[in-house]
């Protein structure tokens, strides 16, 4: 059976898929994965702050300090502009209609959802609509992975109390893999090859904490806010990267390779509810919208960003990438 291969097929698949079949499991037959010993340790909600700290570790190990120059400052501003677009769009709504948001939609949602971006769909849209170097801004990009910069956003309005250790918390993993990592290559090597590995468990650990009743409340919300990030961010980041990078006067459609959602992102709801109590009664719609975003936006984005290199490439013409050499090794 080509198992791997099929779910491989649906976007985000691999954390989706087993969301999706844990959330089910725990609708209709929840004491299954309340047995208790290393089944619930592995299958049940417990195990999600475990599941994402690994993956935080291992996305640490992507991030090679030795990367600096232009590499880093396209991943740097792509970085903040992302932030800052999902951050302003999370505090107007909080501000305005308080932590229950408007149609269905939280700011813990939106700030989780918009600010964080799929690495590996940045990477492929990249290659094939950038130059070698906008590979490498995958490095600073991976800081947005996880609950880290929502936390700060989320603390900073003073839409969530978020004590400084939970912060410190967050950070940890990420900072450790890439200090582990760059101490010792072999290191990164590991979890280059780990990470793929624990996305699954990831999604089912999250899914777990889920019901369906909060995914069908999330539906049309839910695309809403996958629809936001994609215009907002996608747009947003590629207008600004092309104010600063732009070269021979034609613009290159590679910003719009954030203009998605993360599929680790999905657990940014209930890492901030551990560390606010208060937001833990929208944990379960936050986190089906944002599954839902990462869905939508993993099958837009990339026709977002085709459309757009098209349009690009009508006005100004194929870009030539012999200038800019070989793509970064790391």
């Amino acid at each position: 059976m080509r198992i791997v291969d099929t779910i491989r097929k649906f976007p985000a698949g691999m954390q989706v898929i087993p969301l999706l079949l844990a959330c089910t499991m725990n609708t209709f037959v929840p004491e299954a994965l309340q047995i208790g010993g290393f089944t619930s340790g592995l299958f049940s909600s417990a195990g999600a702050a475990t599941a994402v700290g690994m993956f935080m570790f291992c996305t640490g190990a992507t991030i090679d300090i030795k990367q600096a120059g232009e590499p880093f400052a396209k991943g740097f501003v792509m970085l903040v502009v992302k932030y800052v677009i999902g951050m302003v769009l999370g505090v107007m709504l909080g501000k305005v209609f308080g932590p229950a948001g408007v149609l269905g939609i939280t700011p813990l949602a939106v700030i989780g959802a918009v600010t964080n971006s799929n690495g590996v769909m940045y990477g492929t849209l990249a290659k094939k609509y950038g130059v070698p170097n906008d590979l490498g801004a995958m490095a600073p990009l991976a800081l947005n992975d996880g609950p880290f910069l929502t936390m700060i956003a989320l603390g900073a309005s003073g839409l969530a109390d978020i004590p400084v250790m939970s912060l410190v918390a967050a950070l940890v993993p990420l900072f450790l893999g890439m200090l582990l990592a760059n101490l010792d290559i072999k290191i990164r090597e590991m979890c280059e090859n780990a990470a793929p590995f624990l996305i699954p468990f990831n999604g089912w650990t999250l899914g777990a904490g889920m019901t369906w009743n909060a995914v069908l409340e999330a539906g049309i919300p839910g695309i809403i806010l996958g629809l936001v990030t994609l215009i907002s961010t996608g747009i947003g980041t590629m207008f600004i990267f092309n104010m600063i990078f732009r070269r021979n006067k034609r613009p290159l459609a590679t910003g719009v390779g954030v203009g998605n959602t993360a599929g680790n992102a999905i657990s940014t709801p209930k890492f901030v509810a551990e560390a606010d109590p208060s937001l833990q009664s929208v944990v379960p719609v936050a986190t089906a919208q944002i599954a839902t975003s990462c869905v939508v936006t993993a099958i837009l984005c990339p026709m977002l960003a085709a459309w757009c290199d098209k349009m690009i490439t009508k006005k100004y013409g194929e870009l030539d990438r012999s200038e800019f050499g070989d793509a970064p090794e790391w």
